[in-house]
C-alpha cells in the first residue's frame, strides 16, 4: 500500500488550515490593540519570558524525542551489524563454491562456450524477464534449439550468484568480494529465486539432470574444499553431509530460503535514514527555535519593531494549538513506523 506523506494526512491537514487562520488572526489582533493600546506594547514586551520558556520547554522535549530515536536507532544498527558480516561471510563463501562449480568439468562440452562467446552478455535476469521485451539476445536465446540438455539455465543462474551489480554482464577473472551487495541486486536475486536451481536441477529434477551434471568430474580437492565453505556457511546444517547432489540441493535451498533474505532485511535496515517522523519534528523544532525564542530575544536587545514580537506570540500560540491537535497522531504514526 502506499505510504501517505504526513501532511498530506486529513487528520493533519486540517489542524494545520485552522492553526494558520490561527496565526493570522492573532497576528491581526496583537497588531490592532497595540496601535489602539501603546501600554500593550510594555505588556507585550513583559510577556517575552513566558513566551521564550514555553517554546524552549517544547522545543527541549523535541530535541529529547530526536535525540532518542537516533541513540535508539544507532543501538540496532550495532547490533545487527555483527549479524550482518556474519551473513556476508555465509554469501563469500557461497559465492566460492559457485565459482568452483562453474570452473569445474562438470558440464557437457561446449556448454560455457556456447554461453559465454555465442551468448556473450546474456544474464540470467534477461532471461526470467524476457517477457518486458528489454534484451533481443534473450528472446533469441530463447527461440534458439540448445543441446545441453536445459543445464544452459544453471549455467546462468550460477553466474548471477557471483555477480557485484544487477546490470554486470560479464564476470571478471577474479571474482569480486564487495564489502556489501547492492539491494538492487538482491532484490533480483530474491525475486528469481537465484540459488533454488541448485534444488531443482540436483533435487526435485535430478534424474532429468543427471547425465548432463557430472559431479565426478569435479576435483577432489575442489570437492573438499566446498565441504569446508559449506561447514562455515552453517556447521549444524552441513556437518554431516558429503558432496553429492544431495547436499547441492540442500545448500541452494538453504541459501535461497535463509540468507538472502536476511541479508536484504538487514541491509534494508542498515540503509535506511532517520524516520519522516523524527524530521518533522525537528523542523517544528527549528521553527521555535528561530521564531519563539531568538526573534522574540534579539528583537527585546536590538528595540526592534513591535510587529517581529507579535509575529513571534503568534507563531508560537498556533504552533502550540497544531501540536495539542495533532500529537496523538504523532504518536500513532511512530508506533506504526
Amino acid at each position: 500500500m502506499k505510504k501517505t506523506s504526513f501532511f498530506r494526512d486529513w487528520y493533519v491537514l486540517i489542524p494545520l488550515v485552522f492553526s494558520g487562520m490561527l496565526f493570522i488572526g492573532l497576528l491581526f489582533l496583537l497588531l490592532q490593540k497595540s496601535e489602539d493600546t501603546p501600554e500593550f506594547v510594555t505588556q507585550l514586551e513583559d510577556m517575552v519570558g513566558v513566551f521564550m520558556g514555553m517554546a524552549g520547554f517544547i522545543a527541549a522535549l523535541l530535541l529529547a524525542y530526536i535525540a532518542s530515536v537516533a541513540f535508539r536507532k544507532r543501538n540496532l544498527r550495532d547490533k545487527a551489524q555483527t549479524e550482518w558480516k556474519n551473513l556476508i561471510q555465509k554469501v563469500y563463501d557461497f559465492r566460492e563454491i559457485i565459482s568452483l562449480l562453474l570452473r569445474s568439468k562438470m558440464w557437457l562440452p561446449g556448454l560455457k562456450e556456447y554461453i559465454d562467446e555465442e551468448f556473450a552478455g546474456l544474464t540470467f535476469f534477461q532471461v526470467k524477464e524476457f517477457y518486458k521485451g528489454k534484451s533481443k539476445l534473450a528472446i533469441e536465446f530463447l527461440q534458439e534449439n540448445h543441446n545441453y540438455a536445459g543445464t544452459e539455465n544453471l549455467y546462468l543462474e550460477l553466474k548471477s550468484l557471483l555477480f557485484t551489480e544487477v546490470k554486470q554482464k560479464k564476470l571478471p577473472e577474479n571474482i569480486a568480494t564487495p564489502r556489501e551487495f547492492s539491494l538492487p541486486l538482491i532484490e533480483k536475486w530474491l525475486e528469481h529465486k537465484c540459488g533454488s536451481g541448485l534444488w531443482y536441477y540436483f533435487g526435485y529434477k535430478y534424474g532429468a539432470y543427471k547425465d548432463a551434471l557430472d559431479l565426478e568430474a569435479v576435483f577432489e580437492r575442489h570437492q573438499e574444499k566446498i565441504m569446508l565453505l559449506a561447514n562455515s556457511i552453517d556447521s549444524d546444517v552441513f556437518e554431516d553431509s558429503s558432496f553429492n547432489e544431495v547436499f547441492l540441493s540442500k545448500l541452494g535451498e538453504y541459501m535461497n530460503k535463509n540468507i538472502y533474505p536476511e541479508l536484504f532485511q538487514l541491509q534494508k535496515q542498515n540503509q535506511s535514514k532517520m524516520p519522516a517522523l523524527s524530521l518533522q519534528f525537528y523542523g517544528i523544532f527549528i521553527a521555535l527555535t528561530w521564531i519563539g525564542i531568538l526573534l522574540p530575544l534579539i528583537t527585546i536587545l536590538l528595540d526592534l519593531p513591535t510587529l517581529l514580537l507579535c509575529i513571534s506570540y503568534a507563531f508560537t500560540a498556533s504552533l502550540l494549538f497544531f501540536t495539542s491537535l495533532t500529537f496523538f497522531r504523532f504518536l500513532t504514526k511512530n508506533v506504526s513506523s
